[in-house]
């Protein structure tokens, strides 16, 4: 029996109660509460209950609507009243506010123009519907309220409560459960824990840099697309950011507190692809499709005169790819980069070269590739003997001007995204990437690196 098991039991004989409520009144400490509910929860004597709360916020824009007393659908509605042509229209209107004025029936687009399509006092009272939001969000319909989540004015948050009952078993038979062990019946010996090949490896790569004059660097797996993409000099129409490559959260977070970076990172992309900047995409956030975004936060941090300076990291990064036996969701790379004004080409090359012989591949090849943030770039190859071929085991370049000119006014910078998971593969003769993350301990136990 775990100590508080009858203490628990007796507090709920008054009723269901949270684990916290729990410790209060019979003054035992929470860890010890919680330990004692899952062994009476095993034993049937009691039951977890979960209740999930929901809640919304108005976001910052949606209040604006509101102290202006108007959506901007609304506004479109009034401006329509007297035909006014689709060029009197910005584009940010044509964008967001038009659209959902045409979405929602308001208006219509007729020879040129943008006609009314919906009574004064019907369009009014959608108006008013969608405003009265902040003040009984519970009371608005599932579909203004979806409307609202959509167009990202709602914030939704939930949490859960768990609370303790009584289960199936009476309290009573607790002290008539056998709780006794037998010391004496023979058991195997477990069996000693071991490092994982992926951790083993980790470990290496993290020494053969360290040897090598490089610091770490380190960051949180959710990331900005500004970090994630803008800083890269990656348009923010590209298809790599589209659901399909990327997972988005749904809240989003903040730009850098350098205001400065942030309007030469906008000034180069609207210079170089030609098109106007949102600041509301780059904050949106994802979980990290790749660990260069470690690459510019730290680049953003070098002073003037702080050069060279030689970092890497290995990480986890996050596709929305299908899972295969050479593609997972959730992979890990090993990220580097040089800066320093002196660095050539050949300096990257050398790199790459005394990493991977450090690893244990001998033969190694450079091939020309491309890159969107990296030129000139190229793969890495390695020779592996067993099957007699050249693997391509990683990605490198030199970051372009318009990438690292503007995170810190430094060119060039030598960078490189490599594959842990592939190399280990080759060097532990595997055919399925998915061995890694199996669990199976039979495997477990016999690998070898």
């Amino acid at each position: 029996m775990y100590k508080g098991e009858s203490e628990v039991l007796n507090s709920l004989k008054s009723g269901k109660k949270r684990i916290e409520d729990i410790s209060a009144e019979t003054g035992l400490n929470v860890d010890t509460v919680r330990r004692a509910v899952e062994s009476l929860k095993e034993k049937q004597f009691v039951e977890v209950i979960i209740e999930e709360t929901v809640s919304f916020t108005p976001s910052e824009e949606f209040s604006s609507y509101v102290r202006k007393g108007e959506m901007p659908e609304f506004g479109v509605f009034k401006k329509a009243l007297t035909n006014p042509a689709l060029s009197e229209f910005s584009e940010e209107e044509k964008r967001v506010e038009l659209r959902w004025a045409k979405v929602k029936g308001m208006v219509d687009i007729l020879n040129g123009k943008v006609v009314q399509k919906m009574m004064p006092a019907h369009a009014n009272l959608q108006n008013s519907h969608l405003l009265s939001a902040t003040r009984n969000i519970s009371a608005l319909d599932a579909a203004a309220r979806e409307e609202l989540l959509k167009r990202n004015l709602l914030k939704k948050q939930s949490s859960k409560s768990y609370l303790v009952a009584l289960g199936k078993k009476d309290p009573s038979l607790l002290d008539s459960e056998d709780e006794s062990f037998d010391v004496t019946v023979e058991s195997k010996d477990a069996p000693f824990g071991k490092v994982h090949p992926l951790s083993r490896l980790t470990r290496k790569i993290k020494d053969i840099f360290g040897e090598m004059g490089f610091e770490e660097m380190d960051g949180s797996i959710i990331e900005t697309s500004f970090w994630n993409f803008d800083s890269l000099f990656q348009p923010q129409d590209h298809p790599a950011r589209e659901l399909a490559d990327t997972f988005y959260l749904e809240r989003k977070g903040e730009l850098p507190e350098d205001r400065k970076m942030v309007e030469r990172v906008k000034k180069s992309h609207e210079q170089g692809w030609k098109y106007k900047w949102s600041e509301e995409e780059a904050k949106k956030l994802v979980l990290r499709t790749h660990t260069t975004a470690l690459s510019t936060r730290y680049l953003s941090r070098l002073k003037p005169g702080q050069t060279p300076k030689k970092y890497f990291a290995v990480g986890r990064v996050f596709r929305n790819e299908t899972t295969d036996f050479k593609h997972l969701a959730e992979f890990h790379q090993v990220e580097g980069i040089v800066a320093w004004e002196g660095a050539t080409f050949k300096d990257l090359l050398g790199i790459l070269k005394e990493f991977y012989k450090k690893l244990g591949f001998e033969k190694i090849r450079f091939v020309p590739s491309y890159f969107p943030y990296t030129e000139p770039s190229l793969q890495v190859e390695v020779f592996f003997e067993p099957r007699k071929q050249w693997l391509e085991l990683g990605g490198a370049g030199i970051f372009r001007p318009e990438v690292s000119k503007p995170i810190c006014g430094v060119y060039p910078v030598l960078a490189w995204g490599l594959s842990l998971e592939r190399p280990l593969m080759l060097l532990m003769g595997l055919e399925d990437i998915r061995t890694f993350y199996k669990n199976d301990l039979e495997w477990l136990k016999g690998a070898r690196l």
